[in-house]
């Protein structure tokens, strides 16, 4: 009896220890956590030193940029802070802003997964294996078929625009992009245009852009654990699903054509091998093939860096001359002196559109597709101002502040003589890849 009444002290006891030392381990943890946000801050307030930036807080950095201000704080920021200035997130979360184009060749010339993002060796060894997939003699042939993907999504238009009804254009313009390079680059038969299911690839690449824009911008989320138990992370963790799907169906697809002698030996035949044969096909300098971490990796950045960014600056392109009517009517006068009978446009014709190819130009200047890159520096850099940064500092490549920089373009709201810009649209906020801001156009 004795020893069974004491058995629930016990318990009790023994709970009352474990949580005792559970508290200690967590009390240990936040200390150790809090030393650790301390240095951190602490060093990036050194490496910092050199470049003054707006007040922010101390924990929770730059509040002034959140929500559709960002642009034009950061424009700001470059009349204020020549060539760059340090931009606090959160905690000890920092990035220098760079908007200087001597800043930015320092940064370029020094040195993620994939042709964008590797580095130092890796790097050159794929580029240097992929640089024939990128030669004339590979693109010329494909003006046809980049023809044909653009007159499939014209026709829709046609049907859509007797309807009477505003178009959201920037999904059919990334399917006419994703067909593009599915035929051009990986040899895909079919039209991406008609089927289906290749809308739901369209939808997880969207929903990861902006889903990497939210979680950027918000502490609680920066902890991967934390953030897969989140509802946006069980939706990311569906939506990179989603595209490695895709991409391990695209790479599967093509090894199964290539099983095929008749297609081995069509492969064979060409003077310069697609995309996706040249990776197939490759060797190191070791002799080993790629392998299928390296395959996925270089598949997944071409096929969204290849539609979606394109598709963006398509749809910018469009929006800036749907703003601008008088340049819209010259680029189509333009056009139609070269193709009146209604023939298809070719390689030959491409340098005989000199008005349009100009307002192609400045349009991208003005709503650049990718507006910012992120490096994180893995050597010390010195800037031709004698100021410097060292190793471990992440930086962030302003490509919108650089070609809305007056230090650079006098004038740069009025565009050389072509597009007068309009008030900057929310939408461009809207989408993100690696901290780039990606675009999206509303008609």
């Amino acid at each position: 009896m004795s020893v069974s009444a004491l058995s629930p002290f016990r318990f009790a006891g023994g709970i009352s220890g474990f949580l005792q030392v559970a508290s200690v381990l967590g009390l240990l943890l936040l200390l150790l956590k809090a030393v650790q946000f301390y240095l951190c801050k602490q060093w990036l307030l050194k490496a910092f030193q050199q470049f003054p930036s707006p007040p922010f807080h101390w924990f929770f950095g730059h509040k002034q940029f959140q929500g559709d201000q960002e642009l034009q704080q950061i424009m700001k920021c470059v009349e204020n802070f020549p060539s760059g200035f340090p931009r606090w997130f959160w905690g000890s979360q920092a990035y220098f802003t760079v908007y200087d184009p001597d800043y930015m060749r320092v940064i370029l010339g020094r040195s993620g997964y994939g042709l964008l993002l590797l580095n130092g060796q890796p790097w050159f060894q794929h580029r240097r294996m992929l640089t024939p997939a990128f030669h004339y003699d590979i693109l010329k042939p494909y003006v046809k078929t980049m023809a044909d993907s653009v007159r499939l999504m014209l026709d829709k238009w046609e049907q859509l625009a007797a309807q009477d009804s505003a178009v959201e254009i920037f999904q059919h313009i990334s399917l006419m992009t994703l067909d593009t390079v599915m035929k051009c680059a990986f040899s895909h038969k079919g039209s991406v245009q008609v089927d289906r299911n290749y809308k739901t690839y369209i939808q997880a690449i969207g929903d990861l852009n902006n889903l990497f824009y939210s979680r950027v911008r918000n502490i609680f989320h920066q902890n991967d654990t934390i953030y897969s138990l989140s509802s946006n992370g069980r939706l990311a963790n569906r939506a990179c699903q989603l595209a490695h799907d895709h991409t391990d169906g695209v790479i599967k697809m093509r090894k199964d054509q290539l099983q095929d002698e008749g297609e081995v030996e069509k492969v064979k035949k060409k003077r310069r091998l697609d995309f996706l044969d040249i990776l197939l096909f490759a060797r190191m300098e070791n002799g080993d093939s790629l392998s299928d971490k390296d395959l996925r990796a270089e598949v997944d950045t071409f096929m969204f860096e290849g539609h979606d960014t394109t598709a963006s600056g398509v749809s910018w392109i469009f929006y800036a001359l749907a703003k601008h009517p008088e340049h819209q009517r010259r680029c189509r006068e333009e056009v139609q002196s070269l193709l009146g009978d209604g023939s298809s446009i070719t390689w030959d014709h491409l340098d005989q559109m000199p008005y349009t190819t100009m307002c192609i130009k400045e349009a991208l200047r003005l709503y650049p597709p990718v507006p910012g890159i992120v490096r994180e520096l893995s050597t010390p850099v010195t800037f031709p101002d004698g100021r410097s940064l060292p190793k471990g500092v992440s930086v962030t490549l302003s490509i919108y502040a650089l070609h809305h920089n007056p230090k650079v373009w006098p004038n740069p709201e009025v565009c050389t003589g072509f597009f007068q810009t309009q008030p900057l649209v929310p939408a461009l906020l809207r989408r993100s890849k690696e901290l780039h801001w990606e675009t999206i156009c509303h008609e």
